[in-house]
């Protein structure tokens, strides 16, 4: 038996992406968000959001790290804290699900930073793109099981770029959001969902 549930395009997702100071959530710093919805199955540039994080002065910046994002401590120093980007986040993240490009990178820094704030976790219905590159490749092999077998690309650019989506910069948090937003779509028609159910 199925529970009820949205169809897909009657929610509002969320899609986020962090730029952080180290790939450990138990010690690095996040260094900036950046947010933007999809609304009734479009991206809403106009209200998306993004902030540089001042990540205190205990916390470092891994020298790895900025050779990707390219944020050094100058960068965030005057930046708002933590805990005032949370209740940014916090509020978006309540009005629907969580779309991220790999939750196990973004999730556990989302978290840890709640609990150092003393905020309560939201747990938001969480969508996850690498998932979906996941389903739509074995829904593929299943629609033509002469189709030769491969691994997809999970990589957000790469995905983008096997999908026929335009390249963007990386490591920008809103431009990876927006991008994981772009794939999000994309995706969401190559597995065939049409409610909320089939997506989470």
């Amino acid at each position: 038996m199925f529970w009820p549930s949205p169809p897909w395009d009657a929610v509002t997702y969320w899609a986020l992406d962090l730029e952080t100071g180290g790939l450990d959530p138990r010690v690095d710093p996040i260094l900036s968000v950046g947010m933007v919805p999809v609304r009734s199955g479009g991206i809403r540039l106009g209200e998306a959001y993004a902030s540089l994080v001042q990540p205190g002065a205990e916390a470092g910046i891994a020298p790895r790290s900025i050779t990707a994002h390219h944020l050094v401590p100058r960068d965030v120093r005057e930046a708002p804290p933590m805990s005032a980007v949370l209740v940014e986040i916090d509020r978006r993240l309540r009005e629907g699900p969580l779309l991220v490009h790999q939750a196990a990178v973004d999730v556990p820094f989302l978290r840890r930073a709640y609990g150092r704030a003393g905020m309560r976790w939201p747990d938001p219905r969480l969508v996850d793109t690498v998932v979906l590159l996941l389903r739509a490749a074995k829904r593929a092999r299943f629609l033509d099981p002469d189709a030769p077998e491969q691994e997809p690309e999970l990589n957000l650019a790469g995905a983008r770029r096997a999908l026929g989506l335009p390249d963007y910069g990386q490591h920008d948090a809103l431009t990876d959001a927006i991008a994981a937003a772009e794939l999000f779509l994309v995706l969401r028609r190559r597995v065939g969902a049409r409610r909320l159910r089939d997506l989470t």
